[in-house]
């Protein structure tokens, strides 16, 4: 399935310098979809050499050559929509419908940035005397090395490509080995768009040798991450000792608040088709659900039905709304949070096993968790499943306490008709993204990020360039 591709240095595609593979895993099946290249120190040595020489050429690009290559990488990714998305929903399992919009929402990333390369505005600032002229102007921050997650193979890779090409630099990406195809597809997008080679490099392996060895080089300048807490914190100490920019998008445990004046049925349908997308593997996915007591009983049994009505399977297959989860290790989690919810008194209103006739992948049953203590283990860490616990809550200010508890603080969710309730709550949740009766946060044009533990910097809107600029301040006397 990976054949036309490899490691991606320097302007082509190649195998590892020592021949070494690792294999990629159908998780509907768990059968072998094909094997990708697993880099060496050579091989990382010379994709840092590239980027240097790549570098150098991108940043003294015009902004308006720079757009155009990066708008056709975008029109190529969406004239190409329909093969990316079927890799990604062979590599993820994710049904072929959210593939396709993943892939275009990838594009956007494109368009978006194509545009703002052409709008990194400095500032002038008035002197104290009439011979003084003071600036600032920002400027590229350099090669960036950046690692991507499997759950978005392509939407992930693409926010963090397309702002650093519009930024003008170089970047090397690192996407997860579990789905690696959709970002190897944007790389070649980018190729056949004609940005110069060394600009934008491609590796994949084995991430405890990549990781520690591209941000311990002085060559690297930025680091980016799409991942788990843990591995943010691993991060962090590795930026840390080279002094590195560093944007962070971690976990999240996503709190909705539905009140009892809310539109209650279609809160609950609208959540429903929310938490079971991409199997509930979604960084801003809506995961402690708190519902007012005088409303929870209705929630609770829309929320289920919808649940007991999705159709689960393989991506390609018609019809599909839920694919498996992304390997073994996710799913055994989430049936341990789940027996552990169980035990702790939770009713389990749906779900819960393995479908039926799909014995084989990592298949969960969309389930959801009723009357849920505050302790469940679901509750406290972040599920990533397509588990669905539901509590209820009496008052604005205790709902408010619980739903801040935990060091997470990606993205909320509040669902009322009171404009009051609606600029408290939103106000008063600590996360870096709030949607009110809306769930679907993530667009090019907006800020994409978390506070806490969540991570820190943004991706996409006007604000994620930023974060692959440095202000320079000039004063100069006349």
């Amino acid at each position: 399935m990976f054949e036309q591709y490899g490691l991606y240095i320097d302007g082509s595609w190649r195998p590892a310098a020592d021949g070494a593979v690792r294999k990629v895993f159908d998780p509907a099946t768990e059968e072998l979809l094909g094997t990708i290249p697993a880099a060496t120190v050579e091989d990382l040595d010379a994709a840092l050499a590239a980027a240097q020489r790549g570098l150098k050429i991108w940043r003294g690009t015009n902004p308006w050559e720079r757009g155009a290559k990066i708008r056709k990488a975008a029109d190529l990714i969406r004239e190409r929509v329909q093969e990316i998305a079927a890799l990604m929903s062979a590599e993820t399992g994710k049904p072929l419908a959210e593939a396709v919009a993943e892939t275009n929402a990838s594009a956007d990333q494109f368009e978006w940035y194509a545009e703002e390369t052409k709008r990194i505005y400095g500032q002038t600032i008035e002197g104290r005397t009439p011979d003084v002229r003071m600036s600032v102007v920002y400027q590229p921050v350099g090669v960036v090395a950046a690692f991507s997650a499997w759950n978005f193979p392509a939407l992930l890779p693409a926010r963090k490509i397309a702002a650093a090409l519009g930024a003008g630099c170089a970047i090397i990406i690192k996407p997860a080995g579990e789905a690696p195809g959709s970002c190897m597809a944007l790389i070649q997008a980018c190729h056949d768009a004609g940005i110069p080679a060394g600009v934008v490099n491609f590796v994949c392996g084995d991430s405890s040798l990549i990781a520690p060895y591209l941000i311990g080089s002085p060559v690297v300048r930025k680091v980016s991450l799409t991942g788990s807490v843990q591995v943010g914190q691993e991060i962090l100490r590795l930026a840390a000792a080279g002094v590195k920019k560093v944007t962070m998008e971690l976990g999240g445990h996503g709190p909705v608040l539905v009140f009892d004046d809310a539109d209650v049925e279609a809160a609950a349908r609208g959540c429903a088709a929310t938490k079971f997308r991409n199997c509930g593997q979604v960084c801003i996915s809506p995961s402690r659900f708190f519902v007012h007591e005088r409303v929870y009983d209705e929630f609770a049994a829309v929320f289920a039905e919808v649940a007991n009505g999705l159709k689960v399977g393989r991506g390609h297959e018609e019809g599909v709304q839920m694919g498996p989860m992304a390997n073994a290790r996710g799913l055994i989690t989430a049936k341990e949070m789940i027996q552990d919810a169980v035990d702790r008194g939770a009713e389990l209103l749906a779900g819960g096993g393995t479908p039926p006739g799909l014995d084989r992948g990592f298949f969960l049953q969309p389930t959801v968790l009723g009357h849920i203590a505050d302790d469940a283990r679901i509750m406290l860490e972040e599920p990533f499943a397509p588990v669905a616990p539901i509590t209820s809550f009496q008052s604005l200010d205790e709902v408010l306490e619980r739903a801040n508890a935990l060091p997470f603080g990606l993205a909320g969710y509040i669902f009322t008709s009171s404009l009051r309730n609606a600029h408290v709550a939103a106000e008063s949740l600590e996360c870096g993204m709030v949607g009110v009766n809306e769930m679907l946060l993530a667009t090019a044009e907006a800020p994409f990020g978390g506070i806490k533990e969540s991570g820190m910097g943004r991706e996409g809107g006007s604000l994620g360039i930023k974060d692959y600029l440095e202000p320079k301040y000039i004063k100069m006397k006349l």
